[in-house]
């Protein structure tokens, strides 16, 4: 059993970015992850380390833009996001559809 899992590593990770592109990464063991904007690369891996009990080979970032939206004849813009592509070792994997 892996040591107690701290409540800080939940706020490192959004949640699993489930998308055709994200599952065509999983083929090559990639896993892609929203993240919160002020994580950093070495957060993000231990983080995923912790919280899936995997190894991780190395983490690429990017903050995606948000669009303009109209809501009700009113534009509106999204929030930026930033996303971690987390790569792992070979041998490892997760399984983000069943959740933590």
């Amino acid at each position: 059993m892996s040591p107690a899992i701290e409540p800080r590593f939940y706020d490192v990770i959004v949640s699993p970015v489930i998308t055709e592109k994200a599952t065509t990464a999983s083929e090559h063991n990639q896993v892609i992850f929203k993240v919160a904007r002020t994580a950093t690369k070495p957060q993000i891996k231990e983080a995923v380390e912790k919280l899936f009990d995997v190894k991780v080979k190395k983490v690429n970032t990017l903050v995606r833009k948000g669009k303009t939206r109209a809501f009700r004849g009113v534009a509106g813009q999204l929030s930026d996001t930033k996303r971690a592509v987390v790569t792992l070792e070979e041998g490892h994997r997760i399984d983000v559809t069943t959740g933590l």
